[in-house]
């Protein structure tokens, strides 16, 4: 099974090893070289695993995974030359899965990311299902599929699809889905959550059908 990984690293050369290794394995590895597009990256697309330098240019990596913790649950390794207890406390404070100190061997690093992104999926038990009208979510392992095809969700997509289900027949307003999906704090437009449901539906294709635009008031999922 290939898995899509995203490596924030500040030093080229490592990363680009780091790359080359993770391809030659059949994996997809997307390489960022400062925190301020790892965070970006994260927000926008869905990872199996994500892997940190903790000291980079623009965000920091413990500031990365504090954010992308905010919503997301993918498994988060930091790469770091600070071995200080405290540091790495810190990070799993944060919600980060695992430490691996440089230098380190590719192998294990490896080993270390599949290892997590398998237990992460894990067993499923019936209450870490949310099914409606042919869409199916397993939450523990934030997976989606439409029908049996798996559809690859951002993070943003995912928390309005699981919003939706949660509520479903019920009409949720831009406001309440802003609030649910991008916090109390959030100071942007409620026409967002327009380009995000758009988005959301052409991944769903025929299976969008039952998440229905309500004119003046928001959205529903909508099933019998």
């Amino acid at each position: 099974m290939s898995y899509r990984i995203l490596i924030a690293e500040d030093e080229p050369r490592l990363l680009e090893v780091m790359c080359d290794y993770f391809i030659s394995k059949g994996d997809d590895p997307v390489p960022v070289s400062n925190g301020t597009d790892a965070l970006e990256r994260a927000e926008n697309e869905a990872f199996d695993a994500i892997l940190l330098d903790i000291m980079m240019p623009g965000l920091d990596g413990f500031s990365v995974c504090r954010a992308v913790r905010k919503e997301n649950d993918v498994p988060i390794i930091f790469l770091t030359a600070l071995s200080d207890e405290d540091d790495k406390l810190y990070g799993y404070e944060l919600g980060a899965d695992d430490y691996i100190t440089k230098p380190f061997s590719l192998s294990v690093l490896y080993a270390k990311v599949t290892a997590l992104i398998r237990r992460s999926r894990g067993s499923i038990r019936q209450d870490d299902r949310l099914e409606a009208g042919g869409i199916s979510c397993i939450l523990s392992q934030r997976r989606v599929f439409a029908g049996k095809k798996e559809v690859s969700l951002t993070p943003k997509e995912y928390s309005l699809l699981v919003c939706l289900m949660r509520n479903r027949n019920i009409v949720m307003s831009r406001e309440q889905l802003l609030v649910k999906c991008w916090g109390y704090d959030y100071d942007g437009e409620a026409r967002a959550v327009d380009t995000h449901i758009k988005r959301l539906r052409e991944k769903l294709g025929e299976y969008a059908s039952c998440i229905k635009t309500v004119i003046k008031a928001g959205y529903v999922l909508e099933v019998q």
